[in-house]
């Protein structure tokens, strides 16, 4: 019993350590695997991202992109696209393999980190069971493999919110742009054209694009909202490309769209007012509850005394 324990976490650590170099390794790929990678990165256009996405410097810099290279080239071998982390990262203009390189390595983190936790803990003598180690590296390496996934997440979602008030005061500039006799290819790079912010410099190089590449600044504005998942960019492609022969129509529908999104806006501003409010009041309940037992605590124990 006290050699097959051993035997067994050194087995797991080594079948552990075996299955990330092998994941990190290039494998040699058929002729067919080859021609399916390199559609895929010219339909996704990553040859064009990898290009513009500035190089990493330093020693560690340049491990990070080697292994983020190596972890997006396994993904896509796999056939996982995350099309939803890959919008969350567009949003915040970030590169899909620097992410995945943070992940591998604060995931190799945490598989060093719950043994040494453990020893912490075995130092202070409170167990010393030898598979305690293992299960701990293994849930550090998780739970560390998995934490920029919800900081993503968060900051996406609250990027995404600001670029929802954005659209809804461009729909509005647009408006007032078809109403000054403007046409519609106009009025939505005018309207793009007053603020410098993020959002609308998105907007912007969406629009130029278009005129670039031929294609119809509504459906620029759709392949900007595919991109980075917000409905509201492509329900407003949808809606243009059905009346965009018609400036009358075209100005009722951005008008009431731009209200709509306010309403939106509106409705979602008064129910966090309204959660912050009840955890003001849940926090003031609490802080009471705890002066009353500070009040009654020293009566009640004289009449347990007694």
């Amino acid at each position: 019993m006290n050699l097959t324990m051993p035997v067994l976490v050194g087995a797991v650590l080594g079948l552990g350590v075996y299955a990330l170099v092998r994941a990190l390794m290039p494998s040699r790929r058929s002729p067919i695997q080859q021609v399916a990678r390199i559609d895929a990165m010219r339909a996704r256009g990553s040859a064009y991202e990898t290009a513009r996405a500035p190089q990493e410097t330093g020693r560690f810099g340049a491990l990070r992109a080697q292994v983020g290279a190596r972890v997006a080239e396994f993904y896509l071998q796999q056939g996982w696209e995350q099309r939803s982390l890959r919008a969350d990262l567009a949003v915040l203009d970030r590169s899909w393999e620097k992410f995945l390189a943070t992940k591998v390595l604060l995931g190799a983190t945490g598989l060093f980190f719950g043994p040494f936790l453990f020893a912490v803990v075995y130092a202070l003598g409170f167990n010393r069971s030898p598979v305690v180690p293992v299960w701990l590296a293994l849930l550090c390496a998780v739970v560390f493999f998995f934490l920029p996934d919800l900081e993503i997440r968060r900051d996406a979602a609250d990027k995404r919110r600001d670029l929802r008030r954005v659209i809804g005061a461009y729909l509005d500039l647009v408006s007032m742009s078809l109403a000054g006799g403007r046409g519609l290819p106009e009025a939505l790079m005018a309207a793009a054209e007053v603020s410098d912010g993020w959002a609308t410099q998105r907007i912007r190089n969406a629009l130029a694009d278009a005129r670039i590449t031929g294609v119809s600044q509504w459906q620029a504005l759709g392949q900007l909202g595919e991109e980075l998942g917000v409905e509201e960019l492509k329900d407003l492609s949808a809606s243009l490309a059905l009346v965009a022969d018609d400036g009358a129509k075209v100005r009722e529908s951005l008008a009431s769209r731009a209200e709509t999104m306010r309403h939106r806006e509106l409705a979602e501003i008064e129910g966090s007012a309204g959660e912050k409010s009840q955890s003001m009041l849940v926090a003031q309940l609490l802080l009471c509850a705890g002066f009353l037992v500070f009040l009654i605590f020293p009566a009640a124990m004289r009449v347990f005394q007694v």
